[in-house]
């Protein structure tokens, strides 16, 4: 047993132990059914604590010749598989975390060079290799020499392999010297019986092609049939909320709303700590911090600052991530600043609309602190006022709903353009920011009736209050949205999921600089 080559199963085994552990063995399924084809190389990307550390100790405990893992296994869902028995401690495995050789800038010069030094010491010491070995002491050639004298192939698992890509941002001949040392290493190698790497970011892109394009890649964009493996499903949460007494109506509001594929997934780490100490807060401080989501959010994009402020109203913004070129500097338009914070954590991507939205709780309260401290002009201050606009729309105060709504134009008049409905859609948004609290998320655009009502607040099932359809326009009149809502019949489809439906016109005079608001109470048939 090796540091790096053919490692024990310490790390698995913890996992195992732990008070709450959750079976993504069936990940062992796939890896084996794809040992030595074309589907061998293997680059999950996904946030920072969504288990893939955890999988990639597992995978090694799994493989690794240098342990004896069956007693981790027992009653695990891959343990029934037929090719289970068949590779278990079977193989030689190669386990790297590159982040342990990049603790600091300085280490940049030299932990390519470290990593082979250290892993042909290894290699040296488990194959007998006499001490005057004299090839070029590449890793590559050992790798090679070994193969031809044994036949046996090696399984490659690299936890953080991205990391050189987070802490030289900038240095490109870095990063590609290291994409340039991984395709030496991998590409066309008849040793490599599986190559599975895991990071938050996706293989960086140079030119049209990448340096590394023999991996397929599973990103939380696109995670093709591996996305039930990393985080924790509905029904898995389920089960350890009822194992554990705690609220998973709470847990879902807070930790829900992460979308990878057609599943909701949530953040392993924030659940885990709710179900241990049972208390409802944002864990995500715990190994991030805003900083770093306030210098993206602060970027000089056009439209950038307008998409995060609907997006903490709730609603969400049309994304086209294909422009991303995987790396945390290079960013041409906001949808690569929106498609980083997908692969940061601080986004979900809807992939049935191309839509990108804050998650959930948790995520939203990160945002808020980068906002605090990012000079967004009393956006905060305003919010705390949003209460008191909900109750006046309730109470059908046109006056009190429009000077609020005027209140947070002029809060928001340095953020953005106002100059249409989009706008006002944003203003809207974050007027209403405290409806959270009684609504599900706003739906922009419902299809309803004859047409396309601007916003709808659907209440959650266990709040008796009004649905709101909001109509807007832009120097025309409130009472031309009300005629609009009823003509248009975009309250009928309401009608059949709630009680009473609010009807809100909404109008921005560009001449007068004047909000007007029209309410009209639709009651529900006694």
């Amino acid at each position: 047993m090796g540091t790096y080559v053919n490692p024990g199963n310490a790390a698995f085994r913890e996992a195992v132990n732990s008070k709450i552990y959750i079976d993504k063995t069936e990940l062992i399924t796939y890896t084996n059914s794809v040992l030595n084809t074309k589907q061998k190389n293997i680059c999950v990307s996904r946030p920072r604590r969504f288990g893939k550390s955890m999988a990639a100790d597992m995978l090694a405990a799994y493989y690794s010749q240098g342990c004896d893992s069956a007693e981790l296994f027992i009653g695990t869902k891959a343990e029934t598989e037929q090719s289970f028995q068949s590779h278990l401690n079977r193989h030689n495995v190669i386990r790297l975390d590159v982040q342990r050789f990049l603790e600091k800038e300085q280490d940049l010069d030299t932990f390519i060079d470290e990593i082979e030094k250290r892993i042909i010491s290894d290699l040296m010491k488990e194959f007998s290799i006499p001490p005057h070995f004299t090839s070029d002491n590449r890793l590559k050639t050992l790798l090679e020499q070994i193969f031809a004298e044994t036949s046996n192939g090696f399984i490659f698992i690299i936890d953080e392999w991205d990391c050189v890509f987070r802490m030289a941002k900038d240095q490109k001949e870095k990063q590609k010297e290291y994409l340039d040392f991984l395709r030496g290493l991998f590409k066309g190698a008849e040793y490599v019986d599986l190559a599975y790497m895991t990071g938050i970011l996706p293989i960086k892109k140079y030119g049209e092609h990448s340096a590394i394009n023999m991996f397929d890649e599973y990103s939380i964009i696109s995670p093709k049939n591996l996305g039930q493996y990393f985080g924790f499903t509905e029904e898995e949460v389920k089960e350890q909320c009822a194992r554990h007494e705690v609220d998973y109506t709470e847990v879902q509001k807070w930790y829900d709303g992460y979308l990878i594929g057609n599943l909701h997934i949530y953040n392993p780490k924030s659940v885990a700590d709710v179900l241990m100490w049972k208390e409802f807060h944002s864990y995500w401080t715990g190994t991030e911090t805003y900083e770093a989501l306030k210098i993206y959010i602060n970027m000089n994009f056009d439209s950038l600052r307008e998409a995060v402020i609907k997006m903490l109203g709730g609603g969400q913004c049309k994304v086209d991530p294909s422009t991303f070129q995987n790396d945390m500097t290079t960013f041409q338009i906001k949808d690569d600043v929106l498609t980083l914070l997908v692969h940061l954590g601080y986004l979900t991507y809807d992939k049935n609309n191309g839509t990108v939205l804050i998650p959930n709780q948790e995520i939203t309260q990160e945002f808020m602190r980068a906002v605090k401290v990012g000079g967004w002009d009393g956006l905060v201050q305003l919010l705390n006022h949003s209460e008191a606009l909900l109750q006046a729309t309730w109470n059908c105060d046109e006056n009190a709903v429009a000077e609020g709504i005027a209140a947070v134009h002029n809060e928001t008049t340095s953020m953005l353009k106002y100059n249409d409905e989009n706008s006002l859609t944003c203003v809207i948004l974050m007027a209403y920011y405290s409806a959270k609290a009684h609504y599900m998320n706003p739906v922009l655009e419902l299809p309803s009736g004859k047409g396309f009502a601007d916003v709808v607040y659907l209440p959650k099932r266990e709040r008796s209050v009004p649905a709101l359809v909001v109509e807007l326009k832009w120097d025309q009149s409130a009472d031309g949205a009300i005629t609009q809502i009823k003509k248009k019949e975009y309250a009928d489809w309401v009608k059949g999921y709630t009680g009473d439906i609010l009807l809100v016109g909404i109008n921005y005079s560009k001449e007068t600089k004047e909000h007007q608001c029209k309410i009209e109470m639709l009651r529900e048939p006694q």
